[in-house]
């Protein structure tokens, strides 16, 4: 009767440090999106900043020739 038990209490124990991974990755993945978005929104404003700014240069035609 002891091993059944101990089979079955090992199998309940590797389950749940399974269950606690599992939320781990799920949560590091969350703040991986999170970093994503902000990161995507950061070069989307340089993006458009170095856009500008070369919307500039051609109106004072090119101030460094």
């Amino acid at each position: 009767m002891f091993w059944p038990m101990l089979a079955v209490a090992l199998g309940f124990l590797g389950i749940a440090v399974l269950g606690v991974l599992a939320i781990k990755v799920f949560l590091e993945a969350q703040r991986l999106g999170r970093q994503v978005a902000h990161t995507t929104e950061r070069i989307n404003r340089a993006a458009e900043d170095l856009e500008r700014a070369a919307e500039d240069l051609t109106r004072t035609g090119g101030a460094l020739r």
